[in-house]
């Protein structure tokens, strides 16, 4: 069997702070037998030379291009435009499979050059849970950002910091309010009562029950919310715009921590665009008023802690990677997919 050889690629999106692999796990994986490429990238969290001192080589920014055929390209989120036809197996977050704006574009690109999409989000154990997510973190800053700017303390453009200067400044955000977290006994949701928490605020917790018949006047009764939960199935929505204008809504701060949008499945309907750290919020109604904060990186603002923990769960899978089990359901989902957008463009499989 070929020695596998992992290439990190650099992050194209100026705001992704964060690496799938930590230099101390890449340090493992080397020793494992695995060979690591590593491109320099001047806003990783860590640096190109953190990674050269425990063995990996180093190569320019946007080089997984010309990469060795058999080389897997490592990344967390979206490819540039170019090339056009992806001849790698690549890992990262394609968002590609579920019907979201351009992902039949991303998947006509694995079909020009022969390559493969292994989907970070559906790799997971036999119940369906993911191995390796960033859930925590993002449901945690989704919910400190949105209480930090109920209570009029958020300043935009947003920075990546620590989780001690992050917390320092919720605990200066105490107050009442009335939180309210859906999907809260998931990861993504655990982090956000984690981080309501710190700044004394108790939410109302809603799982699956409280989901099943939603109870939409007692949402709308909260003045702050945060969606954690991410659908694969078709359900109603937790909020229409019809919701949006009632006029006894007491809602004010809306954070969608799972960023659905454009998806069918999506359970926020009531906005097209994410936000981002320029401009972190945006406004969704003026009477009363109604702020949204839906940022797909949020895990990025806090660059170490996430990289850390995402890799710790990564690393040790790497080593099997495409021998069945976890690897073999990513795999199965991308051609799933494939066959999925064939089907669409008639029987001949013409793209």
């Amino acid at each position: 069997m070929t020695a596998l050889h992992l290439w990190l690629r650099h992050e194209s999106r100026t705001t992704e702070r964060r690496t799938p692999i930590v230099p101390s796990d890449a340090r493992r994986l080397i020793e494992s037998g695995a060979t690591l490429t590593v491109e320099d990238s001047p806003q990783r969290v860590f640096p190109a030379e953190a990674y050269e001192a425990v063995g990996c080589r180093v190569a320019e920014a946007g080089s997984w291009v010309t990469a060795p055929p058999d080389a897997v390209i490592v990344g967390l989120k979206e490819l540039p435009d170019d090339p056009t036809a992806l001849i790698h197996r690549h890992i990262f977050f394609g968002h590609a499979f579920k019907g979201q704006p351009g992902a039949g574009s991303l998947l006509r690109r694995f079909l020009a050059g022969g390559g493969t999409l292994l989907d970070l989000e559906y790799l997971v154990d036999d119940n369906g849970r993911r191995l390796a997510a960033f859930g925590y973190w993002a449901g945690y800053l989704g919910a400190a950002l949105a209480l930090l700017h109920h209570r009029g303390l958020l300043t935009a453009p947003l920075q990546p910091t620590s989780k001690e200067e992050l917390d320092e400044r919720l605990r200066a955000a105490t107050g009442e309010v009335r939180a309210l977290v859906i999907g809260a006994l998931g990861r993504s949701g655990r982090g956000a009562r984690v981080a309501l928490g710190v700044a004394g605020a108790d939410p109302t917790c809603w799982d699956l029950a409280e989901t099943r018949e939603l109870d939409r006047p007692a949402l709308l009764g909260h003045e702050l919310m945060v969606n954690t939960v991410l659908t694969t199935r078709p359900v109603p929505p937790f909020l229409t715009d019809k919701d949006l204008d009632d006029p006894g809504r007491r809602l004010r701060t809306l954070c969608d921590v799972t960023v659905d949008v454009g998806s069918p499945l999506n359970l926020l309907p009531v906005y097209d665009t994410p936000t981002g750290w320029d401009e972190p919020v945006r406004r969704l109604r003026e009477q009363p008023v109604l702020d949204l904060i839906a940022i797909d990186n949020l895990p990025s603002l806090l660059p170490l802690e996430a990289s850390t923990d995402f890799s710790a769960a990564l690393t040790p899978l790497l080593p099997d990677f495409e021998v069945g089990g976890s690897w073999g359901r990513c795999r199965e989902r991308f051609d799933e997919a494939v066959r999925e957008l064939r089907a669409g463009k008639g029987e001949s499989g013409d793209l």
